[in-house]
């Protein structure tokens, strides 16, 4: 299939700037057999016992950081990763090279370099500051949130699902924006098993497909983490396994051996788009509405079939369905 197989076209009022409150009052699509229009609270009414529900516990740093040059200009730095030289940054602002100086209040920071790669605007920067950069994060730090989102966003926990732990995403499983306290435990109580893997969204969230030709798109690595009690989880489901958001469905593709999930440590490439044979047994996903283009978007197309999500698609448009990050959700069976 080529990029341009996965394009749309959506009113930019449908764009979500802001959550629902409470997280559950949010739209819920049910594509099954046919389409089903709900609320998320109702998805329990999709849960039997024996099911297991597959959370990705990540939790969002405030990696984006706002300041200045030492010459005035203003700057706008997303932390991505730190390695033996430094740290990995997209930076926004005008004249940025090897030696400008950046403050970010009490913060200082040195450009050491450009990283070559598709992804404009990445350097190799060089932190001044006394004790962990994370934990200045979150003190300065503000909530990476994608660019389509203009409104300020007010408590920054709204970013983040009521289950994250680990830290490490810059940017949120939005699937999971959804669920409440009370809502997993409601679950829990019909007999539903939770099983909880890590994946820290990484800068490949932010980075267009740039190729015609999807095979020649390579994927940024991403941190996984599924633990030897989660994979005994999974592995002895009697009923449905459902996975919540596109980075679940990642994690378990990426850690299944012979169709068992194995306890796994490390990074994962994976680019799941059609035609594709999904291994590790899952029966149903949990996720938004995502941005035309996207990987995120091939990655459920090549679950749900691309013609009948697509016409999923063209009916929450028909009905105002909230689209991206801060939108609505879809129950998608295959």
């Amino acid at each position: 299939m080529k990029l341009c197989d996965f394009d749309y076209y959506l009113p930019k009022e449908l764009i979500a700037q802001s959550p629902v409150e409470p997280r559950d009052s949010s739209r819920l699509m049910v594509l099954g057999q046919g389409i089903e229009h709900r609320y998320f609270t109702d998805i329990i009414d999709y849960f039997e016992d024996g099911d297991t529900l597959v959370l990705n516990d990540s939790k969002v740093i405030p990696a984006k950081l706002a300041g200045k040059k030492s010459t005035g200009g203003h700057v706008e730095a997303l932390v991505i990763s730190k390695n033996i030289s430094g740290y990995e940054c997209l930076i926004r602002g005008k004249n940025i090279h090897e030696g400008t100086r950046l403050h970010f209040g009490e913060l200082e920071a040195r450009i050491l370099g450009v990283i070559k790669s598709e992804n404009t605007g990445r350097y190799l920067v060089e932190f001044n500051c006394n004790g962990n950069l994370n934990d200045i994060l979150e003190k300065i730090g503000e909530a990476p949130l994608p660019p389509y989102i203009k409104k300020k966003l007010e408590d920054r926990n709204r970013y983040q699902t009521v289950y994250s732990k680990i830290k490490g995403s810059i940017a949120a499983p939005t699937a999971g924006l959804h669920f409440t306290d009370g809502l997993l435990e409601k679950i829990i109580e019909r007999g539903v098993n939770i099983a909880c893997v890590t994946l820290h969204v990484g800068i490949g969230t932010f980075s267009p497909v740039r190729y015609e030709n999807l095979e020649d798109h390579r994927m940024e690595p991403e941190y996984i983490s599924i633990s030897a009690e989660s994979a005994e989880i999974i592995n002895r489901t009697e009923g449905k396994l459902i996975a919540s958001g596109t980075t679940a469905v990642k994690a378990l593709e990426s850690s299944c051996i012979n169709g068992k999930i194995t306890a796994k440590e490390g990074f994962s490439e994976l680019f799941i788009y059609p035609p594709y044979h999904f291994k590790s047994g899952i029966d149903g996903i949990i996720t938004n509405f995502h941005l035309p283009k996207s990987t995120l978007l091939m990655l459920v197309s090549a679950f749900a079939g691309s013609e009948r999500l697509i016409t999923a698609y063209n009916e929450a448009i028909s009905n105002s369905y909230r689209f991206y990050s801060f939108g609505d959700a879809m129950l998608i069976f295959r």
